[in-house]
């Protein structure tokens, strides 16, 4: 399904969910895609089990190294810290934007919405989230819904959202879908 197509997974050095990077990752690789973790600097990640030091992760590129153009579709994993760091890095930003801006696909969640929100990619678009930042979400121009994954077509780039990592399964099965 995905031969051919590499996709980029952006995390911050520190406190992306492991179960919400391992589960996509491996999701791309069982459909014949290639991912690659993008991050803001080199090295390694540290990943998280809520808020217990969990794996590390060794960095394949940084963002000074790449840009959207080189992926065909973005996963962006939770965890509190990791979208809350990821907003405030204007690298970051803008290649998440990137991404909406050409149209391809991207998948991200729990808390990593709050990445989307900063990137201005939420307004009018239909998506889902963990709880607590549906108020962020609504006043970001967004339409919040309760479900386990929310696919929303209505703009040139698809987006594909879950709240938690009890929705794993819905949400690797969307969004290989709509890599592929």
């Amino acid at each position: 399904m995905l031969e051919g197509k590499t996709i980029a997974f952006l995390v911050a050095p520190e406190g992306a969910e492991q179960v919400e990077l391992t589960e996509p990752w491996q999701a791309v690789k069982n459909a014949g895609g290639s991912p690659a973790l993008v991050s803001t600097k080199p090295g390694e990640i540290q990943a998280f089990d809520h808020l217990d030091r969990a794996g590390r992760f060794p960095v394949d590129a940084t963002l000074k190294q790449v840009e959207a153009a080189d992926f065909d579709g973005l996963v962006l994993p939770g965890g509190v810290a990791n979208p809350d760091f990821l907003r405030t890095d204007p690298e970051a930003v803008r290649f998440v934007r990137d991404f909406f801006d050409m149209g391809k696909p991207v998948a991200a969640i729990c808390h990593a919405p709050w990445t989307l929100i900063e990137a201005d990619a939420v307004r009018g678009r239909t998506m889902t989230s963990w709880p607590s930042l549906q108020t962020d979400l609504r006043n970001a121009g967004a339409i919040w819904k309760d479900q386990e994954v929310v696919i929303c077509t209505e703009a040139p780039s698809t987006l594909v959202t879950s709240r938690m990592p009890d929705d794993l399964k819905a949400f690797c099965e969307a969004t290989i879908d709509a890599f592929a």
